[in-house]
């Protein structure tokens, strides 16, 4: 038996989530056993952890947890063997599968990956989905010509999980950040993190008829999406790049195609569902030396499975700053 948050629907279709044991045999098929030590809180896990399911989870019961950390108890594949450290976002574990809200995973080998020296689990943690795809974004940003030289890098939700790393690693790297934040209580916080610059959310917010504005950004890590995305890219530099992660003010893009075809700038999309294996290596290893652990241990939130169905809640009010760990 394990200790798990099981996710279970009533007889009006609602589902509600409790602490329980569970049998080890009701976990899927995989090549690899975990025993997981901590897994965090994403914004998916607050749709898993609703009512409805976020439109993510199909099937009753359910444990959810997109994310874990911990060690390898059993294994089927030459690539893992007992004792070993690993890490394991996406792959849409905890949504479809059972995820890490239980104090034992089994999942394919393929969606593993070693953590690195340096990081621990209760760190991958942490990190979780959201520090890995700060860590996407920042590698597309790159590969696409920003350094630091270039100018101010526009990060936007940055009081949320994503916008709290990439300001964190930004900074680290020596590059100016500008945080977009609806929160000015949030102020303090943000430039702990290396913040250089408080962008307020409404000065982004209001839609302008013009389809480009004084060159301000050189690269922009965009969680919010629609208006606002719309008009950072009519405010980048010439050549800049936006990596979009995230569509919290809507899935729409009221644009012009203006800035692509006078200015050169990319819109880059950031998946961290699918990433294939060499990429995941990739950035965790940035995460491992780019990431100051100091920074990201103030972000941090402690947190017990009993806490999860309100901070699920909490998160998608957008009520949660910074990075929740979860131990198992």
């Amino acid at each position: 038996m394990m200790r798990a948050l099981v996710m279970e629907q009533g007889a009006d279709g609602l589902a509600s989530a409790r602490i329980k044991d569970v049998d080890e045999g009701l976990m899927p098929a995989g090549e690899v056993t975990v025993r997981v030590e901590y897994s965090t809180l994403n914004y998916k896990d607050g749709l898993c952890l609703s009512p409805k399911g976020g439109g993510l989870v199909r099937n009753y019961p359910h444990v959810p947890g997109i994310d874990f950390a911990g060690t390898v108890e059993a294994s089927e594949d030459a690539r893992y063997a007992p004792g070993d450290k690993v890490v394991l976002t996406g792959w849409r574990v905890g949504e479809v599968q059972w995820g890490g809200y239980a104090e034992k995973a089994r999942v394919k080998a393929d969606w593993l990956v070693p953590l690195p020296d340096g990081i621990t689990p209760r760190q991958a943690m942490a990190v979780g989905t959201a520090g890995f795809t700060a860590m996407l974004a920042i590698l597309a940003l790159e590969d696409h010509g920003l350094t630091p030289d270039k100018g101010p890098v526009l990060v936007t939700g940055a009081a949320g999980g994503v916008g709290s790393v990439a300001t964190a690693i930004l900074a680290n790297l020596g590059y100016e950040v500008a945080g977009v934040t609806g929160r000015p209580e949030q102020a303090d916080y943000l430039k702990s993190l290396g913040a250089s610059q408080i962008v307020a959310r409404g000065d982004l917010n209001e839609t302008v008829k013009r389809p480009l504005e004084t060159e301000t950004w050189a690269g922009c890590i965009d969680a919010v999406g629609g208006e606002m995305l719309a008009r950072v890219l009519g405010q980048l530099k010439y050549g800049g790049s936006v990596a979009a992660i995230g569509l919290a003010g809507g899935a729409s893009l009221p644009a012009s195609v203006i800035p692509f075809l006078l200015r050169g700038v990319n819109l880059l999309g950031i998946d961290s569902v699918m990433q294939p294996f060499d990429n995941r290596q990739r950035a965790w290893a940035r995460i491992a030396t780019d990431l100051p652990m100091d920074k990201l241990e103030a972000m941090t939130v402690p947190a017990a499975l009993e806490d999860l169905p309100q901070l699920g809640a909490d998160i998608l009010k957008g009520q949660v700053k910074g990075r929740v760990v979860v131990s198992i």
